[in-house]
């Protein structure tokens, strides 16, 4: 019985978690400017999304009216609470929020009053956004020209000189503390302050009693000044040489600017290349150690010691071949002439013995690779029309009358395709009684 007991009180409890536990308060906010939030922006508290806008609406007096819902489990705001419209970044607008610093809970040990449900917070106890447009509508157009003018100086200076302005700027934090402590420290020890005012006072005093030595020391510092001045024209000439140093030293420093620009183009250009070089090197060892005996047998077979055994030698011995053809050719072209009347005749027809050589043994084929083709037409038993007007069947012969071959009148090498140069078909100007039509 104790056990039922005990599972209904967990049962009760899931569910009063389940379905009252999960509810959520309405507090109204009044801001001088919605600053562009819509129904559904979310709520956050720490940055923990806590609540969402649930409407919004314009009081009498111009001011926004904005209504949100707040988890139960924050619930309920206590006071001192604040709430601040909040922007991820410059270019985002869609995606504000409202951020709320709840109040304590307790202050000094006492309870610190909590706010109604529906309670509604002033002005004084929130923030809206500052666009930056609206703070430089504020200034007058000098001020926003010297600001213009500022920046870009300001560009202009640290141009290439990002990365060690970064550095720097992560020593601002630290000083700016550290400064803090300084006043800190100067605010706590007010006593020892006053007393340096008072001894700095007393140290004017002194020196003011020394005023003839003070007197002197401002006439040496004089008579320095005009020793100086005595080189006047001097130092006017080197001043004059300043500007014209300035300004080769600033054509320098603009040629610098984009040789910078070049280099960091070529090495952001170069890093793709450069990541898989290692790869390619290691890839590229098992070659050069298989190359490596190839290299040195061709050297071998370039230079070997030894005779007659390398491609040197053979080079040694073109001449003596040389000397040998010489003698041997005029034999052969006067051979080769007196066999021109008997060759003569095959030359118009060497195209159709190349064809010959190619083709042997494709005639079955309708077509080869080289395109030719060769048609073969079935003769069948073929009907004829009797005197009745009827068709019967034709014997063989009679289905073959009509058929005639032998009939072609080629010329020369119009056995395959004509050439590109139309040396084929060969009819020799019109004087052989051929139809150079007749091709494949």
């Amino acid at each position: 019985m104790i056990a039922f007991s005990a599972l209904g009180i967990v049962v009760l409890i899931v569910a009063y978690l389940v379905f009252i536990g999960g509810g959520s308060s309405e507090y109204k906010l009044l801001f001088d400017d919605a600053g562009q939030l819509v129904k559904g922006d979310q709520v956050e508290v720490g940055g923990v999304p806590a609540g969402s806008i649930k409407n919004m609406q314009l009081t009498k007096n111009n001011k926004a009216l904005i209504t949100i819902t707040v988890n139960s489990s924050l619930v309920p705001l206590h006071q001192g609470t604040t709430a601040e419209i909040r922007v991820p970044s410059l270019s985002s607008v869609a995606d504000r929020y409202i951020t709320l610093s709840l109040g304590p809970n307790t202050i000094n040990g006492h309870p610190n009053p909590t706010l109604p449900t529906g309670a509604t917070l002033p002005t004084t106890s929130t923030h809206g956004v500052v666009d930056i447009d609206q703070l430089f509508n504020a200034f007058t157009p000098r001020t926003r020209k010297g600001l213009q003018g500022f920046i870009q100086g300001s560009a202009e200076q640290y141009a290439g000189a990002e990365e060690a302005l970064n550095v720097a700027t992560g020593y601002f934090a630290p000083a700016i503390n550290a400064t803090g402590h300084i006043f800190a420290e100067l605010a706590r020890e007010q006593n020892a302050l006053t007393r340096f005012l008072i001894q700095t006072a007393g140290a004017l005093s002194v020196i003011g009693a020394h005023s003839q030595q003070l007197t002197d020391l401002v006439g040496n510092a004089d008579q320095a000044f005009q020793a100086v001045a005595s080189h006047q024209a001097d130092l006017t000439a080197g001043l004059r040489e300043l500007p014209s140093t300035f300004q080769s030293g600033v054509k320098t420093f603009e040629e610098v600017k984009p040789t910078f620009s070049a280099l960091t183009r070529l090495v952001n250009v170069s890093k793709p290349g450069t990541k898989n070089l290692a790869l390619f090197l290691s890839r590229l060892r098992p070659l050069l150690e298989q190359a490596t005996p190839v290299v040195r047998n061709l050297s071998l077979a370039i230079d070997q010691p030894g005779a007659s055994n390398d491609l040197t030698d053979v080079a040694l011995e073109f001449p003596g071949l040389a000397k040998t053809l010489a003698t041997g050719s005029p034999d052969t072209v006067k051979s080769l002439e007196e066999s021109v009347p008997i060759t003569a005749m095959f030359g118009p027809y060497s195209p159709d013995l190349q064809g010959l050589f190619r083709d042997f043994g494709q005639s079955t084929a309708y077509y080869d690779a080289n395109g030719h083709y060769v048609h073969v037409t079935p003769v069948f038993d073929s009907f004829k029309l009797n005197e009745k007007n009827e068709l019967t069947p034709a014997s063989p012969q009679e289905g073959l009358q009509g058929l005639k071959s032998f009939q072609l009148r080629r010329c020369p090498g119009s056995a395959t395709q004509p050439p590109a140069d139309g040396s084929a078909p060969f009819t020799d100007e019109g004087k052989l009684n051929c139809d150079p039509t007749q091709t494949p």
